[in-house]
C-alpha cells in the first residue's frame, strides 16, 4: 500500500517536471522571439529614419505637382471656355451684321455684351494662340458700337423736325414738342451702353464728349438754332424805327416773343435729355445743346445794345425791357433746370451795363441840351426839353420793375458817379427778389426823378439869366417850366412816387414869382404918398390899408385934398399919371407873355394882391384930384378890378 503511494507521488513529480520542462522550452522560445523582435525593431527604426529622410523632399515635390496639376486643369478649363466664344463667334457676328433694327435692340445689346465679356477674358489670358480671335472680336465690337451710334443718329434725326414755327405754339398756348416715349426707351438704352463702353475705354470724363452725347448735341442744337433764328432776326428788325425820334413803346420789340420761344424750346429739350441721359449728364449735355442758340442770343443782344446806345434818349427803355425779359427767362429756366444762368447773364451783360449807365448819361444829356440853347422864347414860353424830360420819366415808370433792380444795383445816387457807366462788379443776373418792386427800388427811382427835375430847373435858370436877362420874363419862363413839370407828374404814375418830393417845385415856384413880381414894385411905387402931420413932419402912407380902410364911408377924398398944398396936389396928379402908364404897360406885358394857364392865374392873383389894395387906398384918398374928369384918374376901383380880372 505504501509502494502504491510512492508510485503515485513519483508519477506526480514526473508530471510536474515534464510541465516545467515544457515551460522552460517555451520561455527559451519566447526569449529567442523577443531577441528577434528587438532586432527587427532596431532594423525598423533604422529603416524609418531613412524613410523619413527620403520622404520629406518627396512630399514637397508632390505638393508642387498637385499645384501644377490644378493649374493645368484651370488652364484647360479656361481654354475650354475660350473655345466657346471662338466657336460661337459666327453666331454673334451674324447678329452684329443684322444690325440693331433687324436683330432687335435688346438682342443686339446682349450680343455686344457677350462679345465684350469674351474679349476681356481673352485679353486677360494673353495667349498667343488666341490673338487672332481677339482681333476678330475687337473688330466685331467696333462694328457693333459704330452701328449703335448710327442707329442713335438715325432714330434721333427721324424724330427731330427740320424746323418748327415757335409762334404757332406761343399764340395757341401749346407746349413745345418733345420726343415720343417709345423713342426715349430706345435712345436711353443705346446711350447707357455706349456711355459705359466710352468710360471703360478711358474716354473723356466730360459727359458732353461721349459719342452719343456728341450726336445728340449736334442734331438737337441745330434744331433749336433753326427754330429761333427768325425770331432773333425779328428782334433786331423791330428795333428799327420809321421815325428816328419816336420814343420806344413797351412790347413793340420782338425780344419778348424771342425769349418766350426760347423758354419753351429749352424746357422741352431739358425733358428730352432727362429721359435719355443719366442724372449726372443732364446739366452738361443741356448746356452744350443750348450753347449755339445762346451764342445767337448774345449776338442779337449786342446788336440791340449798339442800337440803344446810338438812340439812348429814345430807346433806353428797350434796354430796361430787355433786362426784365432776359432776367425773367433766366430765373424761369433756373427754377426748371438749374442751368443756363451764367450763360444768360453773359449774354445780357452789355445791355444791362447800358441800362445802368443810361441813368447818369440821360441826366447829363439834359444839362447839355439846356446849356446848348442859344435862344429862349422872349415871351417866356417853356422850351420843349421840359416836357421831353418829364415824358422820359413818365415812360420810365412803365419799366419800374427792371429799373428797381438797376437802381438797387447802382445804389442811391449811384447815377451821379462814374461807376454808373462802368457798371458794378456783379455781372450775374440778380435773383427774383431783386425784381420785386419794393420800397427801396421805388424810393431810389423817386430820388433819381427828383435829381433830374432839380438838374433841369437849375440848368434852365442859368440859361434864362444869360439869355433873357429881364426878371419878369425869367419868372414866366421858370414858372411855366414848373407848371409843366407839376402837371405831368400829377397826370401820370409819377404822382404816387414823387408825392413826398414836390416841395422842390414849391421852392422854384416862389423863386419864379419873386422874379416876376419885381415889376410890381415899379408900378406900386407911384402909389406911395407923403403926408405932412401937424407936427410939421412927414411920414409915408404907402402901407396897405387895413380891412375896411379903403371904403368911401371911411375916407373923404375932397376933405383930404383941401388940406393939401397946390404942390402936393400936383404931385398927386403926377403919381396918378405915372401909375396909369406903368400899370397899363404891366398889363400889356402880362398879356403878351405865353403863360401856362395855372401860371397866368398865379401871377394875376399875385399882381392883384400886391397892387389893388394900394391903388384902392390911394384912389380913396385922392380920386377927387381931377373932379371926376378922368384926366388924371383913369381907373376907379371897379374899373381897375375889372382889369385885374382880365389878367387871369
Amino acid at each position: 500500500m505504501a509502494v502504491g503511494v510512492l508510485s503515485g507521488r513519483h508519477a506526480a513529480d514526473e508530471e510536474a517536471r515534464a510541465e516545467v520542462d515544457v515551460l522552460n522550452s517555451r520561455l527559451e522560445k519566447t526569449a529567442q522571439l523577443t531577441k528577434k523582435i528587438q532586432a527587427c525593431l532596431g532594423r525598423l527604426e533604422a529603416t524609418g529614419k531613412s524613410v523619413r529622410d527620403v520622404a520629406g523632399p518627396l512630399s514637397g515635390e508632390t505638393k508642387k505637382l498637385q499645384i501644377l496639376g490644378n493649374n493645368i486643369d484651370a488652364v484647360l478649363a479656361a481654354i475650354e471656355r475660350l473655345r466657346q466664344p471662338a466657336d460661337s463667334k459666327n453666331d454673334e457676328e451674324q447678329i452684329i451684321r443684322m444690325g440693331p433694327e433687324k436683330a432687335g435692340l435688346p438682342n443686339y445689346l446682349a450680343s455686344l455684351k457677350r462679345l465684350n465679356k469674351a474679349l476681356n477674358e481673352m485679353k486677360a489670358t494673353n495667349l498667343r494662340s488666341t490673338q487672332q480671335t481677339v482681333q476678330d472680336l475687337q473688330r466685331l465690337v467696333k462694328v457693333g458700337n459704330s452701328q449703335l451710334e448710327s442707329a442713335f443718329d438715325k432714330l434721333l434725326r427721324n424724330e427731330t423736325p427740320r424746323s418748327i414755327e415757335p409762334l404757332h405754339f406761343i399764340t395757341k398756348n401749346k407746349p413745345f414738342p418733345v420726343l415720343s416715349q417709345d423713342k426715349f426707351a430706345r435712345l436711353g438704352l443705346i446711350n447707357s451702353y455706349v456711355a459705359g463702353v466710352h468710360k471703360q475705354s478711358g474716354g473723356s470724363s466730360a459727359p458732353q464728349d461721349s459719342p452719343i452725347a456728341k450726336i445728340y448735341i449736334e442734331i438737337r442744337s441745330q434744331y433749336l438754332s433753326s427754330a429761333l433764328v427768325n425770331l432773333a432776326a425779328a428782334s433786331t428788325n423791330t428795333a428799327k424805327k420809321k421815325t428816328p425820334d419816336a420814343i420806344y413803346k413797351a412790347g413793340t420789340n420782338g425780344i419778348g416773343t424771342y425769349a418766350q420761344a426760347m423758354e419753351g424750346l429749352f424746357s422741352a429739350e431739358y425733358d428730352n435729355i432727362c429721359n435719355i441721359f443719366t442724372r449726372e449728364d443732364w446739366g452738361p449735355v443741356f448746356e452744350a445743346t443750348c450753347q449755339p442758340s445762346l451764342m445767337e442770343l448774345g449776338r442779337t443782344l449786342r446788336e440791340l445794345n449798339n442800337h440803344i446806345k446810338a438812340h439812348l434818349t429814345t430807346d433806353c427803355y428797350l434796354a430796361y425791357e430787355i433786362v426784365e425779359i432776359i432776367s425773367s427767362l433766366s430765373n424761369s429756366l433756373e427754377r426748371r433746370t438749374g442751368e443756363l444762368k451764367n450763360s444768360l447773364a453773359a449774354s445780357l451783360k452789355p445791355v444791362r451795363e447800358t441800362a445802368k449807365s443810361s441813368l447818369g448819361e440821360l441826366l447829363e444829356d439834359t444839362k447839355r441840351r439846356v446849356n446848348s440853347l442859344t435862344t429862349l422864347p422872349v415871351d417866356g414860353a417853356a422850351v420843349s426839353i421840359v416836357s421831353e424830360t418829364m415824358q422820359r420819366l413818365q415812360t420810365m415808370v412803365e419799366f419800374l420793375r427792371p429799373l428797381s433792380s438797376i437802381m438797387i444795383s447802382l445804389g442811391d445816387g449811384g447815377w451821379k458817379s462814374s461807376s454808373a457807366s462802368r457798371g458794378g462788379a456783379a455781372d450775374n443776373i440778380p435773383s427774383l427778389a431783386s425784381f420785386e418792386i419794393g420800397a427801396d427800388g421805388k424810393e431810389i427811382f423817386a430820388h433819381y426823378c427828383a435829381d433830374t427835375i432839380e438838374a433841369l430847373l437849375m440848368a434852365l435858370d442859368g440859361r434864362a439869366r444869360m439869355l433873357l436877362q429881364k426878371k419878369p420874363v425869367m419868372g414866366v419862363f421858370l414858372a411855366n417850366s414848373v407848371a409843366i413839370i407839376e402837371r405831368m407828374i400829377q397826370n401820370s404814375d409819377l404822382a404816387s412816387l414823387l408825392e413826398s418830393r414836390l416841395s422842390v417845385l414849391d421852392v422854384w415856384r416862389k423863386k419864379a414869382t419873386s422874379l416876376y413880381t419885381e415889376s410890381c414894385k415899379d408900378v406900386s411905387v407911384h402909389l406911395f404918398d407923403v403926408i405932412h402931420t401937424s407936427r410939421g413932419g412927414a411920414s409915408s402912407a404907402a402901407q396897405r390899408p387895413t380891412s375896411g380902410q379903403g371904403s368911401l364911408a371911411a375916407v373923404d377924398s375932397a376933405s383930404i385934398l383941401r388940406g393939401l398944398s397946390s404942390k402936393d396936389k400936383e404931385n398927386i396928379k403926377s403919381k396918378f399919371v405915372a401909375f396909369n402908364a406903368s400899370f397899363d404897360e404891366m398889363v400889356a406885358r402880362h398879356k403878351s407873355y405865353a403863360m401856362e394857364r395855372e401860371v397866368r392865374q398865379l401871377f394875376a392873383k399875385d399882381i392883384q394882391n400886391m397892387i389893388e389894395p394900394l391903388y384902392n387906398r390911394f384912389w380913396d384918398r385922392y380920386h377927387e384930384v381931377d373932379k371926376g374928369k378922368g384926366k388924371y384918374v383913369k381907373y376907379d376901383k371897379s374899373a381897375i378890378a375889372a382889369v385885374f380880372q382880365t389878367l387871369y
